[in-house]
């Protein structure tokens, strides 16, 4: 177990972490896994695959997830008024992959459909929230977009099960009893 700095130190002192061992102790932390969908001002389509999602204010509804400044769609990001949050369902790990890395045209084999802003929203997932984009907060290497969620729709069938990610692999959800 590596030790956290204390309550004492001072916010400008940083621990040194091994960063890959950092990466691997998050990790243990399982998620459920997005893709974010926006478009630029010249009508590109950008997706990415995110699993910081996370729900901030149901009044007003808020949300949010983070992004590291260097990813090739992080300008359209910080551009775009709005984005949409697709929710993976466990069947959907190739378009999880699919927006993982870098490719000239993310939607090209992916079923998607244009919200009213013109934003892919991809189909066949759990659910979708369409966001205008309410602020960016610097989170080091990320920032950390808060959207206020505009609209939404989920998927209402007990059958389908959420895509899951965990210590670096995807896995399935299964319900505990009570």
């Amino acid at each position: 177990m590596t030790n956290l700095p204390s309550s004492n130190d001072t916010p400008e002192q940083t621990p040194e972490f091994d960063l890959r061992d950092f990466r691997n102790a998050l990790g243990h932390f399982g998620t459920g896994v997005t893709v974010i969908t926006t478009v630029d001002e010249n009508n590109q389509y950008f997706g990415v695959t995110v699993s910081s999602f996370n729900s901030v204010s149901l009044n007003p509804p808020l949300v949010l997830w983070s992004q590291v400044r260097g990813a090739p769609s992080h300008q359209a990001f910080l551009k775009s008024d709005y984005f949409i949050v697709n929710i993976l369902s466990e069947d959907q790990k190739d378009i999880s992959n699919t927006f993982s890395r870098p490719s000239e045209d993310k939607f090209k084999d992916i079923a998607h459909h244009l919200s009213p802003q013109g934003i892919p929203i991809l189909d066949g997932t759990l659910g979708h929230f369409i966001c205008k984009r309410e602020r960016d907060i610097d989170g080091g290497d990320h920032v950390i977009f808060i959207g206020r969620v505009a609209s939404y729709s989920y998927n209402t069938s007990e059958h389908t099960a959420p895509l899951f990610f965990w210590k670096g692999k995807y896995h399935s959800a299964t319900d505990h009893t009570s």
